[in-house]
Formats: structure tokens, C-alpha cells, sequence
């Protein structure tokens, strides 16, 4: 063999060798990998190739399965409620994938968790579809619809989160503008379009804002200031009047910040007085004495610059909530009104005052009940866990006491409730600058308590960009109130 043809020869071999490891390196080394890849189209036709299980609410389902033709898909979710459920369901699309407890629990509500292996089987011998496990949620069906209805009437953007303090369990999880999950659940072209324009749309129907967008929290984290303040004994008399000027010159600054109430009302208020009218002098300057180390601290332990809410199912996945590290003096003391850097999902504060209604103490937020497989029988329960004693009960029943006389002498007062001690407190969060003047944003947190011990925390979240309404008539209790209150009442039994 003459020269050129012994390295053509031995190129070629070389080629059939690194072929022969690259389809054996597949095989072995990647082949679960691929046989699981969301993008491989066996996974999807396996997805849905029997009726998936059900995401429960209350008992009843409030997803299904229908049988369709013309596809490699034999089934196709449906949805009961989309628009209403659609930030605790997700979405399963033959298309377009799947998000939330659809993805989180695929493998559950497919039939193909490992645990189902012995029914699986047996169903083979005995030529049984394959069967779907179910998830069985937290939601409050009735808490979820007051606040379903309660946004969608205002015709606004916003969210709605209610948490059960003393267990963590999430009541309503509610975003607006929704979507229903059910209009593009095949993989027509038809249906293709009508995710594209979801993707598209300025409002942003597919946006998760409870859980996966923040914005600042305005004046509601003036209950987390308040919080720090008796915390580290910056304040220890709630009804002591305060050395906080009005109107209140940042630190290192010239600027100044008045109040809604008046200077008057507010200067050198009580802390009681100031959370009652929301004075920002008092909590500025509240802010600026704690300093941005105890003031992280603080809001560390409420559930600030923490990722995940459930870390032990893994279904409460959120936005990192944050407050801001190497703080100057005057941006520190912004962080007291709930302005500056400082950013936070509507969880986020639910949690904060979950957490106060609780006595300081935090409980992880969960949506998860328990897993069942297909026959019904349990899988999983979830049990509640402490997340974190965010501050001494002393504490939390200073600012609850706060939060009360808020609600009956103050700005919080459309969310009381006959027979229920309700405790609340109104933000309005600023954004943009004098030039944009874009219009604030409208935040409420609530808690209501019966005399049963039965309790509720709210946050309501408000973003009127879209609305027909004056910059002047934004405020948080008038439109987040009666949302809050209303919720209240669905889980109250008010």
C-alpha cells in the first residue's frame, strides 16, 4: 500500500473509532439524560399518552384530561378556572411545555414516578391504562376567588398572596392579568399563536407576580422597620413620642421628606401615631440609627435574600426578595419607608406579616398538601415547618398592637371585620422620578384573627398603570383594603 492510501486508511479508521465511542458514549453514559430531555418528543408523547392526574383544590379537581385525535398526543389537559388557577396550576402544552406544579409534579401526575413502578406493572400484566397520581394543594377555594374578583374588578395588575400564619399554608396565589392555560394546551398552529400573543402582550398575562416579581414594598415594610427598631431596643415605648423631625432631612443630604398626614401630625410622632397616619420621618430615622446591618439582619429573618420558600418540595420556588447590601446612610434610611434599592415579591410580604400575626414566628410557605398516587392512597404529606423566629414575641405583639390601631384609628380601617381582630397597614410605593412621574404603586398586608385562634394574613399588591384612575385616588388602602378584607371574610367564614 502506497503512502497516501495508508493515511486515508488510517484517517478512516480513526473516524470509525471516534464513532464507535461517540454511539457507545450515548448509549451508556447519556442515555438517561436523553431519554428524560424535555425537548425529546418520546418524553412529551409519553406525557401524554394515558389521562395525567389531577391538581386538587378543597377536594375537587380543578384540572382533567380529554382524549384527542389527528396527534401522536393522545390527551390534552383541560383546566377548570384557568385564568383563576393559573399561578398555582402552571401550564401543560403539548407545545409549549410545561410550568409550575404541572412541571414540578410531572412525573406524578404522568404516571411515571418511580414510586408507581409496582402499579405500572401490574397494570401491564392486567392491559390497565397507566394512571396519574394526584397533588392536592393548600388553596382556599373561596380565598382564591374573593381575590380573583377583587383584582380583576379594580381591572388592574396585581397580586394577591394569603397565608395561614400559623402553618404556612398558602391560601390564594392570584396574579392579574391571568391567562387560561386550557387555550393553547395542544400543538396546533392555532393554539401556537395564541401563546405567542400571551408572550407578546405589554400586560404580561403569563407574569407570575406573586411569586416571580418584585417591586418595592412601599410603606407595608414599615411594620419590618418597626419590627427592628423594638427588636435592637432602638425603641422600647411604642407610645413614647420620638426625637424624628417632620419634615426629615436624609443623612448627608439635603434633601428632605414630608408626609401625607402633615408635618404637624408627624413630627416627633409616637411610633403607634406614625404607623397609624404613616408617618415617614419616624421610620426614616428609625432606619437610619438601626443601620443597614441590623436592618438586613432583621429582614433576613423575615425571609429577605433567601431564594426558595419550600425547600423540602420544592414547589414554592420565588424571586430572592432583597435588601440591598453596602447601603450608604441616606439609602439606608430610605430602606425604612420601604423606598430606595430595596425590593420585594407580594410572598414576601405576606410572610413579613404572616410572621407578626404569628408571634414572630415564621412558618415555610407551602402550596403542597400531600401527593396521592393513583389509587388515592398518600405518598407525601407536607408537615408545617418553622422557617425562622424572626423576632421575640414581644416584639410581634408590639407591632401587632400597632397594626390594630392602625386598622381601627388609621389608614387600614376598610379592611375591619366585625367580630375579627384585623390588624393592616397601607403602602405606596413610589417608582420612576419627578421627569417619568409614572404612577405608584398600591400595597396593603393585613392579618385578621378570630377569637378561635383561627388567623389569616393577606398581602395585596396593586400596579395601576393600566387603570382609569387619578394618580391622586392611588392609595393602598383604597384599593388593596376591601380586596384584603374580603379574603379575610372567604377564609374567616365572615
Amino acid at each position: 500500500m502506497n503512502r497516501p492510501l495508508r493515511h486515508i486508511a488510517i484517517f478512516c479508521g480513526l473516524l470509525m473509532l471516534a464513532l464507535l465511542i461517540r454511539t457507545n458514549w450515548l448509549q451508556f453514559a447519556k442515555s438517561e439524560e436523553l431519554a428524560t430531555h424535555e425537548h425529546n418528543r418520546r418524553v412529551k408523547i409519553t406525557q401524554f399518552a394515558t389521562p395525567r392526574g389531577d391538581i386538587i383544590v378543597n377536594g375537587e379537581a380543578i384540572t382533567g384530561s380529554k382524549e384527542v385525535s389527528g396527534t401522536d398526543f393522545k390527551f390534552q389537559r383541560t383546566f377548570k378556572d384557568g385564568a383563576m388557577y393559573a399561578p398555582v396550576t402552571g401550564y401543560a402544552s403539548q407545545a409549549q411545555g410545561m410550568s409550575l406544579l404541572e412541571k414540578t409534579y410531572d412525573s406524578v401526575l404522568s404516571g411515571q414516578d418511580e414510586r408507581f413502578a409496582f402499579s405500572n406493572a401490574k397494570d401491564i400484566l392486567t392491559g390497565e391504562e397507566r394512571r396519574g397520581g394526584d397533588v392536592v394543594t393548600t388553596i382556599d377555594p373561596k380565598a382564591q376567588k374573593a381575590a380573583y374578583k377583587g383584582l380583576t374588578d379594580l381591572d388592574a395588575r396585581g397580586a394577591v398572596v394569603a397565608l395561614d400564619p400559623q402553618t404556612g399554608r398558602v391560601l390564594a396565589l392570584v396574579s392579574t392579568p391571568s391567562y387560561d392555560p386550557s387555550v393553547f394546551a395542544g400543538n396546533s398552529f392555532k393554539e401556537g399563536d395564541k401563546f405567542q400573543s400571551l408572550v407578546d402582550a405589554k400586560s404580561k398575562p403569563l407574569a407570575n407576580r406573586p411569586l416571580r416579581e418584585t417591586f418595592p414594598p412601599g410603606s407595608t415594610f414599615k411594620i419590618l422597620t418597626a419590627a427592628a427598631a423594638l427588636e435592637h431596643g432602638v425603641v422600647t415605648d411604642v407610645d413614647a413620642a420620638t426625637d424624628a423631625v417632620s419634615p426629615y432631612k436624609l443623612p448627608l443630604s439635603s434633601n428632605t421628606i414630608s408626609s401625607e398626614a402633615g408635618d404637624r401630625t408627624c413630627n416627633k410622632a409616637s411610633f403607634k401615631t406614625a404607623m397609624q397616619f404613616s408617618c415617614n420621618n419616624v421610620f426614616l430615622d428609625a432606619a437610619s440609627k438601626l443601620g443597614d446591618d441590623r436592618m438586613r439582619e432583621t429582614a433576613a429573618k423575615f425571609g429577605f435574600n433567601s431564594d426558595v420558600y419550600s425547600e423540602d418540595f420544592g414547589d414554592m420556588l420565588a424571586t430572592k426578595s432583597l435588601y440591598p447590601t453596602e447601603l450608604d446612610k441616606p439609602g439606608t434610611a430610605l430602606t425604612g419607608m420601604g423606598q430606595g434599592s430595596l425590593t420585594s415579591t407580594p410572598m414576601q410580604m405576606a410572610m413579613v406579616t404572616a410572621a407578626l400575626a404569628n408571634d414572630g414566628k415564621l412558618m415555610q410557605p407551602y402550596i403542597v398538601e400531600s401527593l396521592r398516587g393513583p389509587d388515592t392512597s398518600p405518598l407525601e404529606t407536607h408537615e408545617p415547618k418553622l422557617k425562622s423566629q424572626a423576632v421575640s414575641e414581644d416584639t410581634a405583639r408590639k407591632v401587632q398592637e400597632m397594626m390594630e390601631f392602625t386598622a381601627k384609628e388609621g389608614s387600614a380601617k376598610r379592611a375591619l371585620i366585625d367580630g375579627v381582630t384585623v390588624g393592616g397597614k397601607t403602602g405606596t410605593a413610589q417608582r420612576g422620578d419627578d421627569v417619568t412621574k409614572e404612577v405608584p404603586y398600591g400595597w396593603f398586608v393585613s392579618y385578621g384573627k378570630k377569637p378561635d385562634g383561627q388567623s389569616v394574613a393577606v398581602a395585596v399588591f396593586i400596579d395601576p398603570t393600566a387603570m382609569d384612575i387619578s394618580r391622586e385616588d392611588i392609595s393602598g388602602g383604597g384599593l388593596g383594603g376591601p380586596i384584603a378584607r374580603d379574603v379575610m371574610k372567604a377564609v374567616l367564614g365572615k
